[in-house]
């Protein structure tokens, strides 16, 4: 029995991660953060690091960089594990000034800036991802990960979430005004393609960083029509002007490494929507 701990198994990802790994046969444990004893008491097996800060970071500064650095650096510092993987953000990409439409990929050189308030996110988490690389012995492995969503009641706090949970409501009307412009688009990537990329990556990677995205960058308008279609209402953006996009993602590596093949989000909109919402 393969034996894991994630940390920030409390978490968006993490809590899944853990009911993801035990279907699997794995010998999970998820300790709370503060047990500082049980991370040095015992083999930890393949740990992951899902812990960290997204949608508050910048209201919890210190909190950021204790979730995205302590522990890890604990861990690489002391700990008795066999295989680490880091959960990091394909969020570092979007500094890059100057190469609007041009794919990036693992080897891409990142620009951050200390002085700009968002990059507190980015820096923090870089600082992890070379905590791995210059401390992890060759054990270490990061995955950037781009825009993860259920779908579901639970992913009320993200953008697709709230516009599903909105789209499902019986009393909402024939039109939808969104706070946001119809030329904003992001990366998505479905939690069930994310789980199988980090079991993957953990048991059988053998390069320092992994990009975990969907590949491709959907528009607002692209969604918006086809949510609209799908539910016979006009889903409207409030915003108008351009934007700027982030740049493409490659995942080439995933695939030609682990044959790994992520489910597209327009794609998957029909059962989506058409989900339940949980009690």
């Amino acid at each position: 029995m393969k034996r894991a701990t994630v940390i920030g198994a409390g978490g968006f990802t993490g809590r899944r991660l853990v009911i993801h790994l035990r279907r699997l046969g794995w010998d999970c444990h998820a300790p709370v953060p503060d047990d500082r004893e049980f991370f040095h008491s015992c083999d930890l097996g393949t740990v992951f690091h899902c812990s960290g800060l997204t949608a508050d970071y910048a209201q919890r500064p210190h909190d950021a960089v204790l979730a995205d650095v302590a522990l890890l650096n604990e861990l690489l510092a002391g700990a008795d594990f066999d295989t680490l993987v880091y959960l990091s953000s394909t969020r570092l990409y979007d500094g890059r000034p100057g190469f609007a439409g041009a794919e990036v990929d693992e080897d891409t050189p990142l620009t951050l800036d200390p002085a700009q308030p968002r990059h507190l996110y980015d820096l923090s988490k870089a600082l992890g991802e070379s905590l791995c690389r210059q401390a992890g012995g060759g054990r270490a492995r990061i995955a950037r990960l781009a825009c993860v969503y259920t779908g579901g009641a639970d992913d009320a706090d993200g953008f697709l979430g709230t516009l599903l949970a909105r789209l499902r409501a019986p009393d909402r009307g024939p039109t939808l005004d969104i706070d946001s412009s119809a030329e904003a688009a992001r990366d998505y990537v479905h939690i069930d393609d994310v789980l199988d990329a980090l079991v993957a990556i953990a048991s059988r990677g053998t390069r320092p960083l992994y990009n975990v995205a969907g590949g491709i960058n959907v528009a607002n308008r692209q969604l918006f029509a086809r949510l609209g279609d799908l539910a016979g209402c006009e889903l409207r953006a409030l915003r108008d002007g351009p934007v700027p996009s982030p740049a493409p993602i490659s995942i080439e590596r995933m695939r030609s490494e682990f044959g790994w093949r992520p489910r597209a989000l327009l794609d998957r909109l029909p059962e989506l929507l058409g989900e339940a919402v949980p009690c």
